[in-house]
This record gives structure tokens, C-alpha cells and sequence, in this order.
């Protein structure tokens, strides 16, 4: 479609000069003007005229019909109709069918893809577990929002740096180490890996509930491990790499591989430069003996940076991270995405940067997420009011062997279609809302396939598949035919959503949002399968015709592949 409306614009732009409009717009400007209406009655593309009538001192009415009858004559447009101050834009149905079946099928899974984002490097901070806490359902979120965002501005031709800023440091691992030597041993960790760790620091903080002196005992344990006491260092060496290693299961269901995995404990030995500045640039200052930086000029909370006791909080830590991604990277955005919870932290510590003397504040993008609740309870690792996203993958993936084993028992390849569709489904209930909006979790609703759901689309994609590898020789001869046919309305439906695709994905870009992929996807999965029923494809008679559907029906495999890879959705050929 951008084509499409590039050359629309350009057939307006002339009509405006042949009206002596004064104050016309570029063609990027009344590009950009251009809507899509809401019925397919109403057009393909729409021009509002209702800017120029203080202008031209007509109605907007008038205008859209002067527009018109200036309008040079295109091959690519077969009517224009001017309504209540619009102008409508009907396309040709097979002058539109044939260049965009043929720009989608030449491009393959490029089709959409532009370079607008090469030379510029986008550092995206994403995920990042706390090490030694089981990957939950609140983890979903900022990982598959994360690398949404990440995929988005890889397609626009961005180097994007993906970083899972591990919580790897902190008291917790005071905690951690106490109720190991207190209530663990070597073999049962060996053994049950990360379950077992999360165990101990349930049991930590139940036992703490009785004995108050074990969350001293705690701090000790940490400040031993601040100061590089060998043994502790040991241990929570070791806690990582459990951790590590059990994370990266998940994000191999997900199809996601980080750049750097440099957690908190990556940027301790970087703080003291960041302190200092903030010493030499005098904000930092002393309140009821811990270390801020005064944002009351700023309409925020002061932003604190060192305890009373000279231990460092998350905003040094973040400021850190944020000035060695800067010299190290040079990027041109560095976007964190966390929950809403955190949106003042994020505003303080950007502000911060700057005070310091830093000029790439603008440069810091936080996307807030909504929180995820479960029975409207809060997550929380230590009281056990979590879902273990390895659990929840497993039931759906489970699920949906079991459809497998009864309405395709023979199918090749079951196991990775099994998980391809379980993970899929999860993956797509989550970023079908907005972002922004709270989740109360229910597993019910996220293993439901009816509907707008992830298998729907999985299937549909499945059924592109099917239908080519019957259609065979065919389907190979008519990608070289020379010109491709508009005979069914559903055709004309179908081609002019893939068109949209490449906008869709602008669009979600620009606002940072992955259900706009998702929306996409099931439109697309609708209209194909409407075109299926509606049109035969083999059995369609006219060679021409035959050729088309089958190309139409290659181009929307393509089409969806691109878009799932998007979203962590991967694409089955066979389900």
C-alpha cells in the first residue's frame, strides 16, 4: 500500500497545482493525510479536504470535487468519488493485485523491510530476571514486549543490542547464602537446579518471620560478598549459573538470544566514577545522611543514591549501566521496558544523567508495561503467588499434543509443533491487549484456542503451507506468471491486507506497542481463511486464476511467518 499512496499523493499534489492552491504540501505531507476508510464501500484511500477551506474559502465538499476533476489518469486508480468534504480513492483491483502480489513475492520475508535505521544503534534492556527466582509470569511481559520492540527495529534496518540486565546483586544473595549453609546442601541443588534455590529463599524468609536475627545475618553475608570473601564469592558464582542455565531454556521456547548478559554486579566497580561526578557537578547532597539529588525544580521526589550507611541504590546503578552502554554502544536509543511501577524511578535517574552534564537524557526511552496479577493478588516469589512460566509452557504445550495425537496422530515432527503452538499461544494472550493495560492471569483464558488466539494463526499459516506443497508443480510454475488477475472480491480483500503490513509494523513501532503485530496477524489469519472458503484455489478452472490464488495464498504464508517472527511466534509448517 505505500506505493500505492505515495502515487496518490502525487496524483493530488498535481491536481492542487492545476487548482492554484497556494500553501501546498509536499507529497510526504499529503501522504500522510491519507486514511483508510472504514468500509471497503467507502474506498481504498481517503483524502480529507477540510484543511484547505479556509484557504480556498470553499466547503470541504467543494473541494474534494474540484480535486477530482483535476486528477490526472492512472492506470492504478478506477474511480474517485468526493463525499462530505473526502475525496475516495478506489484502486484497480488487478492493477493493485498484480504489483503488490509481485513486490511481496520478489521481496520474500524482506517485503516491508527498510534501512531507514542503518548506522544507528539501539541498546534495548530487557528481561532481566533477579538471579536465583524462578522465570514467572511477570517476567513475560518485559521479555516478549522487549524483544518485540527489538525485532520491530531490526526490521527497519536499526543494529539493535539486546541486554538482559541480570539482577545479579544485593541482599538477596545474603539471604540466599544463609539459607543454604542453614537449611540446603550441594547434592539437592545439584539436583533440582533452580527449584531448589527458590525453596531455600521461601524458607529464608518464613524463618525469618520467627528469628529477626537472620536478615542481619543476611546483610553480613552480603557485605562479605561486597567486600570479596572467596567462599561467598563462590556460591553466588554458582547460584548464577543455575540461574543461567535454567533461563535460557525459556528463551530458547521463545526464539530469544540476548547480546549481553552483563547484570548489576557487571557496573559495581563503575560507580564510584559516577559519584564522584555528581560530587563535581554539586547535586549531590545530604538528607537525614543518605546521598541525593534534588528533583523538587522538576516536580519529582528527590532521587536517592547512596544509604545512609554509603551502600548504593538502583538509580547509581542504572545511571552506570546507562554512561558505559553510551560509550561503549554510541547509541541513538537506549529503551528499558519494566512494568508502569517504575515510570518515576526511570523519569528521576534520566533527569539525573543530564544534571551530571550528560547530553543524551533524550536518547533514554522507558516503555512501561501493565503489572500482572494473579487472582488479583500481587506476584511474589517468597509467598509462592507465582506461575512458573516452565509450567505454564508445559500444560500448553501438553494441551495441544493431545489435539495432535487426535486429529493428526502421524504428523512429523509433533514435539517441536507441539511447543511451536503452546508457547505460541501463551505468547499471543499476553501482547493481544495493550501493553499498558493490567493483567489478572488466567491460565484458563491463555490455553483457550478459540478465537483470536495464537494456534488460530498458526494453523491458518499451516494451511498456506498445505496448500502449496499440494498444489506442487503448479504452485512453482505460477510464481514466474507474467501477470497475475483480480476476478473475486475476496482476492482484492485479501491482497490489500498484506499491503498493509509494512504500515501496521510502522505504526506498533512508533508506539512501541506488539499488540498492533497481533491485530495484524489475526486480521490476516480472517481474511485468508475467508478467501479459502469462499475461493477455489485448485479447482478454480482459469490458469490465470489458479495462478493467482496460489501466489496469493504464498504471499500470505510469507506475510505471517514475518509478522510471528515479530512477536517470539514461531511458524510451523505442519500442525
Amino acid at each position: 500500500m505505500q506505493y500505492f499512496k505515495q502515487h496518490v499523493s502525487e496524483l493530488i499534489l498535481s491536481s492542487l497545482k492545476e487548482l492554484s492552491v497556494p500553501e501546498i504540501p509536499e507529497t510526504d505531507d499529503i501522504r500522510k493525510m491519507l486514511e483508510y476508510p472504514p468500509s471497503p464501500e467507502n474506498g481504498d484511500l481517503a483524502f480529507p479536504c477540510f484543511r484547505f477551506s479556509k484557504i480556498l474559502r470553499k466547503s470541504p465538499a467543494q473541494i474534494a470535487s474540484d480535486i477530482s476533476q483535476k486528477l490526472p489518469e492512472s492506470a492504478y486508480v478506477e474511480k474517485t468519488v468526493a463525499v462530505g468534504g473526502y475525496l475516495n480513492f478506489y484502486l484497480s483491483g488487478s492493477a493493485f493485485l498484480d504489483f503488490t502480489l509481485k513486490d511481496i513475492l520478489s521481496n520474500g520475508e524482506s517485503y516491508g523491510r527498510s534501512d531507514e535505521g542503518t548506522g544507528k544503534t539501539v541498546v534495548l534492556d530487557y528481561s532481566s530476571p533477579n538471579v536465583a527466582k524462578p522465570f514467572h509470569i511477570g517476567h513475560l511481559g518485559t521479555t516478549v514486549i522487549g524483544h518485540s520492540i527489538k525485532k520491530m527495529h531490526e526490521f527497519f534496518g536499526y543494529k539493535c543490542v539486546g541486554v538482559n540486565h541480570l539482577g545479579d546483586w544485593g541482599t538477596q544473595f545474603g539471604k540466599l547464602i544463609v539459607a543454604y549453609r542453614k537449611f540446603g546442601d550441594e547434592k539437592t541443588v545439584i539436583e533440582k537446579g533452580i527449584d531448589e534455590l527458590v525453596r531455600l529463599y521461601v524458607l529464608f524468609h518464613s524463618e525469618a518471620e520467627k528469628d529477626r536475627s537472620l536478615e542481619d545475618l543476611a546483610r553480613k553475608e552480603f557485605a562479605k560478598l561486597e567486600n570479596g570473601d572467596a567462599e561467598n564469592l563462590k556460591l553466588w558464582k554458582w547460584f548464577i549459573e543455575i540461574s543461567l542455565a535454567e533461563y535460557k531454556k525459556t528463551y530458547a521456547q521463545l526464539g530469544i538470544e540476548f547480546d549481553s548478559y552483563c547484570g548489576e554486579s557487571f557496573y559495581y566497580d563503575k560507580i564510584p566514577a559516577v559519584i564522584e561526578r555528581m560530587r563535581e557537578k554539586n547535586i549531590l547532597k545530604t538528607d537525614d545522611g543518605a546521598s541525593i539529588v534534588d528533583l523538587s525544580d522538576y516536580d519529582m521526589p528527590p532521587c536517592l543514591i547512596l544509604k545512609s550507611d554509603g551502600t548504593t541504590l538502583y538509580p547509581a546503578r542504572d545511571i552506570a549501566a546507562a554512561i558505559y552502554r553510551k560509550e561503549t554502544y554510541d547509541f541513538s536509543k537506549c529503551i528499558y521496558v519494566t512494568d508502569a511501577g517504575q515510570s518515576l524511578h526511570f523519569r528521576q535517574w534520566f533527569k539525573v544523567i543530564t544534571l551530571m552534564g550528560y547530553d543524551f537524557e533524550k536518547q533514554l526511552v522507558h516503555i512501561p508495561y501493565g503489572k500482572v496479577s494473579i487472582g488479583g493478588e500481587k506476584l511474589a516469589t517468597r509467598t509462592g503467588n507465582v506461575i512458573l512460566l516452565k509450567d505454564l509452557f508445559k500444560t500448553a504445550v501438553d494441551k495441544v499434543r493431545d489435539i495432535m495425537n487426535e486429529k493428526n496422530p502421524d504428523l512429523p515432527n509433533k514435539e517441536q509443533a507441539a511447543e511451536a503452538v503452546g508457547v505460541g499461544a501463551i505468547v499471543f494472550h499476553y501482547l493481544s491487549g495493550g501493553r499498558i493495560k493490567n493483567i489478572d492471569f488466567t491460565v484458563e483464558d491463555a490455553l483457550s484456542f478459540e478465537g483470536n488466539t495464537g494456534p488460530y494463526a498458526q494453523y491458518t499459516y499451516a494451511r498456506t503451507c498445505s496448500i502449496l506443497e499440494k498444489a506442487g508443480k503448479t504452485a512453482a510454475e505460477a510464481v514466474n506468471a507474467g501477470k497475475y488477475v483480480c476476478s473475486a472480491s475476496e482476492e482484492f480483500e485479501l491482497i490489500k491486507q498484506l499491503s498493509l503490513f509494512p504500515d501496521k509494523v510502522r505504526s506498533a513501532l512508533d508506539a512501541y506497542e506488539p499488540s498492533m503485530i497481533t491485530r495484524f496477524i489475526f486480521d490476516t489469519a480472517t481474511v485468508f481463511n475467508r478467501f479459502y472458503h469462499n475461493c477455489s484455489v485448485l479447482g478454480a478452472g482459469d490458469r490465470d486464476v489458479i495462478n493467482t490464488r496460489l501466489m496469493l495464498t504464498k504471499a500470505t504464508g510469507i506475510v505471517l511467518k514475518s509478522a510471528f517472527s515479530l512477536i517470539c511466534m514461531k511458524a510451523p509448517e505442519k500442525i
